[in-house]
């Protein structure tokens, strides 16, 4: 029987590889627990930067930037400095995963063109994507470089 692959396993590394041990239960506890921590950051920022339906939804788009920089502070430290084995399930995928919306991202785009504000929502599309993407790599690059 073949085993799961995970993209972000080291299968030769045996302290990598205990994430997938046959029993799910703690892993699915602590991307439970982190999703809800995440989720209720999301809201936060949802309710501290609210928005009319064809204005800029800043709230999601800071939250996705913001997102996308952490996580590539995040990959860095669990790969390079910690070991701790339920961190990347709880921090990565469940409290990032929960605090990061590219769902409501499309919903703000959606939204903002209903609405009849075509220039927000083609403004909102590509700042997100040209500010996420460089956010995530300078999250790397800085933390790689600070952890060296």
């Amino acid at each position: 029987m073949r085993e799961p692959i995970d993209s972000d396993v080291d299968l030769h590394d045996p302290s990598v590889r205990a994430e997938l041990r046959p029993t799910p239960f703690p892993v699915l506890a602590a991307i439970s627990a982190g999703g809800a921590i995440g989720a209720l950051g999301r809201y936060g920022l949802s309710v501290a930067l609210p928005h009319a339906p064809g204005g800029f939804p800043w709230s999601t788009f800071l939250v996705n930037v913001s997102g996308c920089l952490l996580i590539g502070v995040l990959m860095v430290l669990v790969t390079e400095v910690w070991t701790v084995r339920l961190l990347r399930p709880f921090l990565g995928v469940g409290v990032l995963g929960g605090y990061t919306t590219f769902s409501t991202y499309v919903l703000d785009i959606q939204q903002a063109m209903d609405s009849g504000s075509a220039g927000i929502a083609l403004a909102y599309l590509a700042a997100t994507l040209v500010a996420a993407v460089p956010a995530a790599w300078a999250g790397t690059a800085v933390t790689l470089r600070l952890v060296r």
